[in-house]
């Protein structure tokens, strides 16, 4: 097993990606802590894979919510005495012309898009730090690399978290902490149009969860500091 107990927390696990990487944390071995905000969605997945074996605590929380995000980190810190992997999940998106956009909507997207991973990894650095070992692993898009009519503002968001990413992974290095952050294109979850008529040519939930476990168990002394994820014949 590739994650046998290293403690990792996944934001955004009720569904889609996030539920994708805890299943297959879980199956690598992992101990994990799951968040999100749905918590009927979120106790199933926790249920389900306890009944497969795995060790596994659900937090319900917010990443827009500071004290929700100390609670998580603090939570999975006690539940077991380190924090080895975070995956930062979390994230929605607003696709409209900027001149409808509110200003409501500009902030929460950049609240739990940018700032819930930064609180997240603001709380987790100190306990890496002390173990000398970690990874962080932000999810973020092609549309980080890419321009998105009609999502200006998603679009900033992931440049937002690709830039703190390769800047953070600088500043962390030194103390054998990795960053990675995965941009995948169009995923066949409910995130997008689920009725789009090329769901079966677009990437499955599953791939990117098989991209976050080999950015979380590649030997110590290497990392990927970024992974652009397509299908392979879109056509």
């Amino acid at each position: 097993m590739k994650l046998r107990d290293r403690a990792a927390i996944v934001t955004g696990a009720s569904r889609g990606i996030g539920k994708a990487i805890a299943e297959h944390y879980a199956a690598e071995g992992a101990k994990l802590v799951l968040c999100a905000r749905n918590t009927e969605q979120l106790f199933g997945v926790r249920d389900d894979l306890k009944s497969r074996g795995a060790e596994v605590v659900a937090v319900a929380a917010d990443m827009a919510a500071e004290k929700d995000v100390n609670s998580l980190i603090r939570t999975a810190h006690e539940a077991f005495g380190r924090i080895d992997v975070l995956v930062n999940n979390a994230g929605f998106g607003i696709f409209k012309p900027l001149l409808e956009m509110k200003t409501d909507e500009f902030d929460s997207l950049f609240s739990v898009n940018m700032r819930g991973p930064f609180l997240a990894i603001r709380d987790t650095l100190p306990y890496m730090i002390s173990q000398k070992d970690g990874v962080i692993i932000n999810i973020a898009s092609l549309a980080a690399k890419n321009a998105v009519e009609n999502g200006a503002v998603y679009a900033a968001t992931k440049w937002a978290m690709l830039g703190f990413g390769k800047s953070l992974m600088l500043e962390v290095r030194k103390y054998n902490i990795r960053v990675v952050t995965i941009c995948p294109g169009s995923v066949d979850t409910d995130f997008g149009d689920h009725n789009r008529p090329d769901r079966d040519k677009i990437l499955r939930p599953e791939d990117v969860a098989e991209a976050a476990v080999l950015a979380a168990s590649l030997p110590a002394r290497s990392m990927m500091s970024e992974i652009d994820m397509r299908p392979t014949n879109p056509k």
